[in-house]
């Protein structure tokens, strides 16, 4: 007689089953495990386009695009069918001992090719916040090469994130994160994020753009040029809170670094591949770094995948000078994870998805959420291609916040998994980056579904006096 099974079959399990085993035994990220214990997992069981169903049969708007990465949307059968066949073939086999496979090397081929024109390399890796400890490594190897160890220091901004291994959670500026485990690493600074609505009051955004770049400067002359290795920044603040910079910011930037010869790095894991309407952030933006992370969507998220593009100043003396480069990852170039790669790479080609958020779906979010700034509730309202913000003020003509104590911000985040639409809150920063593959008529559904929370939150926030 066979054992019986200490589990049921997933299809008999209920809410309640799911939601004893996860707090038996799953620790899950950026998580309080004793509150989430109390509460119980909200259980997601099934995905299609743009839409979650949980294990209640609720319905669910994604207007997140699971963790920022599902650019391509749920269910798309191209990626699946690659997964499928390569799995078949070549399930598994590394990049170590001067080795490698057909789909590595074909994503790096097509990464070049969608890529701004400085990057002909890759260095692949499998998570956005691994691409960041490789940035780390290939920087300071760099300037050792060039025989100047001492170039070392990595110039970052509060606020960013960066991921959260040792390194990235270093390279990142979210306070909280430094508090645990002796954060950061050294050799790694801050300086102030260039968000106007926290720092500029009195300058117009370019003039504050301008200015918030210059804290670049004021910092590398305070730590000696000779010192400083390379400044890191994503395009637009994605997990800060949406925070798009001034048009003025980037280019500022630039000048910055090609004047004391720093590296710049454009943290790409949630700006590339079409999320602000360029393949890439940076181009939006008009910067040119010198080595891009990127992970997320460069697979939709279908399977763990990430990398650095690596530009032609930095590859030629990494492939020049010669010597090996001591770093790696068991995962790196993994074959199946590329083949899913290629396949959404060239979806979202054929798809024309990055010319849809341009051209079409992104101008049309930024006229929806002009209208929303006409809300009661709502501050201030940003876009940039398929990602928006809205920060949920007190006093909307004054620009006086809520009471940090009284989380605004989660009581609408609340009400938005109650109404069935996924938004994000950053303090009272309500933010989106909903799938590539959105329509228009979506996009109208899903901005009812925030109106109607917005009004739901501001019923809360009078009934409890904090208007």
């Amino acid at each position: 007689m066979s054992a019986v099974p200490k589990n049921p079959p997933s299809a008999s399990r209920s809410t309640a089953d799911w939601q004893a085993a996860d707090a038996a035994h799953y620790l899950h990220p950026f998580t309080d495990f004793q509150a989430l214990a109390r509460k119980g997992s909200r259980i997601i069981t099934r995905a299609d386009n743009i839409y979650l169903w949980d294990s209640d049969g609720h319905k669910i708007l994604d207007a997140m695009s699971g963790l920022w990465c599902v650019n391509v949307g749920y269910g798309q059968q191209a990626l699946i069918d690659a997964a499928t066949a390569q799995l078949a073939q070549l399930p598994f086999y590394n990049s170590f001992f001067q080795t490698t496979t057909p789909p590595a090397i074909e994503l790096a081929e097509l990464l070049a090719e969608v890529a701004p024109p400085q990057f002909e390399h890759v260095f692949f890796c499998n998570s956005g916040s691994e691409g960041n400890d490789t940035v780390v490594r290939m920087v300071r190897r760099y300037w050792d090469l060039l025989g100047q160890p001492e170039r070392s220091v990595i110039v970052s901004r509060h606020n960013a994130y960066h991921g959260s291994t040792m390194a990235g959670a270093s390279l990142g500026g979210m306070s909280g994160m430094h508090a645990q485990g002796g954060l950061p690493i050294p050799g790694i600074v801050h300086i102030e994020q260039p968000y106007w609505f926290e720092h500029g009051k009195g300058m117009s955004r370019d003039d504050f753009g301008l200015v918030a770049a210059g804290w670049l400067e004021a910092k590398i002359q305070e730590l000696g040029a000779d010192k400083v290795a390379a400044f890191i920044g994503e395009p637009v603040q994605g997990a800060g809170g949406v925070i798009v910079p001034p048009a003025t910011y980037w280019p500022e930037i630039q000048r910055i670094c090609d004047k004391y010869g720093i590296l710049l790095v454009s943290d790409e894991v949630i700006t590339g591949f079409g999320r602000t309407g360029r393949w890439f952030g940076c181009e939006t933006f008009g910067f040119k770094p010198d080595l891009m992370t990127f992970a997320k969507g460069v697979t939709s998220g279908y399977i763990p995948l990430g990398g650095v593009m690596v530009g032609e100043r930095i590859a030629k003396v990494l492939i020049g000078q010669g010597g090996e480069f001591n770093h790696g990852y068991t995962y790196s170039g993994h074959p199946v994870a590329c083949a899913v790669a290629l396949a959404n790479i060239r979806l979202i080609q054929r798809e024309r998805l990055v010319e849809r958020v341009r051209d079409d779906t992104g101008p049309y979010l930024a006229e929806c959420y002009a209208a929303l700034a006409e809300h009661p509730l709502v501050g201030e309202a940003q876009t940039c291609g398929l990602m928006g913000a809205l920060l949920l003020l007190k006093g909307k003509a004054s620009g006086e916040a809520f009471p940090a104590a009284a989380e605004v911000g989660m009581v609408c985040r609340g009400h938005c998994f109650a109404e069935g639409v996924i938004m994000r809150a950053v303090g009272d920063r309500m933010i989106i980056a909903p799938p590539l593959v959105i329509t228009r008529a979506q996009i109208d559904e899903m901005v009812a579904l925030i109106r109607r929370c917005l009004d739901k939150t501001l019923a809360d926030v009078r009934r409890r006096g904090l208007l």
